[in-house]
């Protein structure tokens, strides 16, 4: 069995669907709280539903049943301000995973970001020798950035670790199951009904003299490429390390929304609007994924392309009454 926490979330429940649908045994670590987030795994067959409070109890009860852990709860919103908060939830709870792991060999996956490379000063390499030069912009891309460095430290000093362990940083993430996450689902969800009526979508305005606006840039990635990869290193538990793990393309905002419009079979029609004052001094103008390293793994897939993966989540998502997987 394999144990997905934030499983009920965006990437968690699709991991969690493709398990299913090769009839791996899945448990769900996740809060559904009175939403339609339960709709995320309706369609699973799940061994259990944890609630992430009994999840200790939970795995000491079920530790000969579990091959792997699948870590992809976090707090993951980029203006969630309560640094505590996020702290117990993204450090002190995946170290609590890791040190479970390490001490009975089970395999652990967890979701790192490419918010850790902050306004990417440094460059996208996701080398681990380089870690101490990055500088994350926010809370959350910090603590994510924290766990990776105390891993990191943890095998240098030969702590005990999992017999397989990966660190993904997940770059811009778009695809089904993400309805929940509010404004912070992607552009993509966001703009989709807009687009399909053939209206104005708002794009923000760059405050940067080198970038246009809608010439911001980033590395999106069709969350069917990001399950591929979490299969394959279930499948390969040779191999552990940090990864990017993103389409390694970088492409800009004003590409995503004529990518949507095309996939809507509508004309484009674009405006451009401020940004908030909150983001403006924590907005990343530009992210690409070095992939080399997951490549030299073994990798063996290509990543879909911008325009095939809109066009793809349109028709088989968004434009049907059933929006799930």
């Amino acid at each position: 069995m394999i144990l997905v926490t934030g499983g009920a979330g965006f990437i968690g429940s699709n991991v969690v669907a493709a398990l299913s649908e090769r009839d791996i045994r899945v448990a769900v670590c996740d809060r559904l709280r009175t939403g339609e987030k339960w709709r995320n795994i309706a369609k699973a067959e799940l061994s259990d539903v944890v609630a992430p409070e009994s999840l200790s109890q939970w795995l000491d009860a079920n530790t000969d049943n579990v091959a792997g852990v699948v870590h992809m709860g976090a707090i993951s919103a980029t203006t969630e301000t309560d640094a505590d908060l996020i702290v117990d939830v993204n450090f002190r709870l995946s170290w609590k995973l890791w040190e479970w792991c390490a001490r009975h060999g089970k395999a652990l996956i967890y979701a790192s970001s490419a918010a850790t490379y902050g306004g990417g000063e440094q460059g996208f390499d996701d080398d681990p020798d380089g870690l101490g030069q990055l500088r994350p912009l926010n809370a959350y891309g910090w603590s994510k950035h924290l766990f990776d460095r105390r891993v990191i430290r943890a095998l240098a000093d030969g702590e005990p670790a999992p017999p397989q362990w990966v660190g993904l940083k997940f770059f811009n993430v778009y695809g089904p199951n993400e309805y929940h996450k509010g404004s912070m689902m992607s552009v993509v969800a966001q703009k989709y009904a807009e687009a399909a009526a053939g209206k104005t979508v708002e794009l923000f305005k760059s405050h940067r003299p080198d970038y246009p606006d809608g010439g911001q840039k980033r590395d999106f990635v069709f969350v069917r490429d990001c399950v591929a990869v979490m299969l394959w290193l279930l499948e390969n538990r040779q191999v552990s390390g940090l990864y990017n793990l993103g389409s390694g393309r970088a492409r800009t905002f004003e590409d995503l929304a004529r990518a949507l419009f095309a996939a809507c079979d509508q004309q484009p029609r674009i405006e451009y609007v401020d940004m908030p004052e909150i983001l403006q001094g924590k907005y990343q103008y530009f992210t690409e994924a070095k992939m080399q390293r997951l490549h030299d793994a073994g990798y063996p897939h290509p990543f879909t392309s911008l325009e095939q993966g809109i066009a793809s989540y349109v028709r088989e998502f968004l434009s049907q009454p059933d929006r799930y997987r």
